[in-house]
């Protein structure tokens, strides 16, 4: 196998920026960094392509970079999704089993999920994901893996993850014509992408909720029992505070950007009459406001945003069953005093994500803002070791044809 056949590749396509990066999986099960490319978003809104022709060019920019930094040739990637038209449901299904005397067969596994899965979508949803939770076996619940357990009626709870169909459409469509191939199952919903960069799995055994804060929206995931629970996007993200900052303060939308960014480095300890220069809009002279000024317009966005999570959470009684908490995760994470804010209003631990098992990466990468690329190259190395897994099986079935019976 060529260097280029090992490599892993993650593409974030996201409304403030493109990222693509190239890794290598290691020995030791980390991800060896080998090229990142950014590249300035464009033609996006509220997390949907509105241009096609300057999201493809954004997606040629990044990968362009990458594959300079990483000395090899680009065709296939792992690429994220999220936005405010992603939905989850939960479903189930159940069948009988065939021959109770030999027990659960994979075969009436394979059964079971198609059967919970074959819910009626509207013709506008496609279908991303479809995460098992637990199986059931007559009256025994919470069975991880019922293969080969004696039982006479299975049944499979199983989280869906949809997507509007032409936004997903358009993403691939995008990333098509900057010439990348996306393998099967190779859209991912970017928390779901995430939480394989910056979870542990004593956090998924706990209970645990991930956001991803992203420019356009903030999507969110659960995890109780070590299996998806429940998935939502709330409409709000970075992209609303830095258009609270602008029309407050009447400044250029890239100006409240730096704006932005910079309450996110230096709130800690800031006095309220701590001077901040604003430039103005037009030709007009820059002024000077202070920091708490600022304050009173980014922390009603906050609570805002808090209160929908909080609202969400509150579907799968985040008291008892997040012990781990919640993880903040994407650029949005970095924004000054929302730790400390949310675990106020939500009466949970708060962490911000780092990207983690990385070698060789630079002093960019660790970032909650690249969480969602690392972590589509994370869930790109176990797709790919699920296929090897397969492949050896079937394999294995061929050689014991080829030997016949008694060799």
């Amino acid at each position: 196998m060529t260097q280029k056949e090992h490599a892993l590749i993650g593409l974030d396509v996201g409304s403030n920026k493109t990222c693509a990066l190239i890794c290598y999986p290691t020995e030791t099960g980390r991800l060896e960094v080998s090229g990142l490319g950014v590249a300035e978003s464009r033609g996006w809104r509220k997390g949907v392509i509105v241009n096609l022709d300057a999201a493809v060019l954004a997606i040629k920019k990044a990968v362009e970079a990458a594959e300079a930094a990483a000395g090899i040739p680009v065709d296939t990637a792992y690429v994220g999704v999220g936005g405010a038209h992603i939905r989850g449901i939960n479903s189930r299904g159940a069948v009988n089993v065939a021959n109770r005397g030999h027990g659960v067969t994979r075969e009436e596994i394979r059964q079971v999920i198609r059967t919970a899965q074959s819910v009626s979508l509207p013709s506008d949803r496609e279908l991303l994901h479809v995460l098992p939770q637990e199986f059931l076996l007559d009256s025994q619940d919470g069975i991880r893996d019922p293969l080969g357990m004696v039982g006479s009626r299975l049944e499979a709870n199983v989280h869906l993850i949809t997507a509007s169909t032409l936004a997903w459409q358009n993403i691939v469509t995008a990333v098509n014509r900057a010439g990348i191939e996306i393998p099967d199952s190779g859209t991912v919903f970017e928390p779901l992408a995430c939480a394989d960069a910056c979870l542990t799995t004593d956090e998924r055994e706990l209970g645990v909720a991930l956001i991803d804060l992203g420019a356009g929206s903030s999507d969110l995931i659960v995890y109780q029992h070590g299996s998806v629970r429940h998935t939502a996007a709330i409409p709000v993200g970075g992209d609303h505070f830095t258009n609270d900052i602008a029309v407050g303060l009447r400044t250029p939308i890239p100006e409240a950007e730096k704006i932005k960014r910079l309450w996110g480095k230096q709130t800690s300890g800031m006095p309220e009459s701590a001077a901040l220069e604003v430039p103005s809009v037009g030709e007009r002279p820059a002024r000077i406001v202070s920091y708490g000024r600022l304050r009173e317009i980014i922390e009603p966005r906050a609570t805002e945003l808090l209160e929908l999570i909080k609202a969400e959470l509150d579907c799968v009684d985040r008291e008892s069953q997040l012990g781990s908490g919640l993880v903040l995760a994407g650029g949005g994470a970095k924004l000054g005093g929302l730790v400390p804010a949310a675990e106020l209003v939500l009466g949970l631990p708060v962490r911000i994500g780092f990207p983690m098992n990385m070698e060789g990466s630079s002093e960019v990468l660790p970032d909650p803002s690249y969480a969602t690329v690392v972590g589509l190259v994370a869930y790109g190395k176990k797709m790919q070791l699920l296929r090897d897994q397969r492949n050896k099986g079937l394999m294995g079935k061929l050689w014991g044809a080829l030997r016949g019976p008694g060799n």
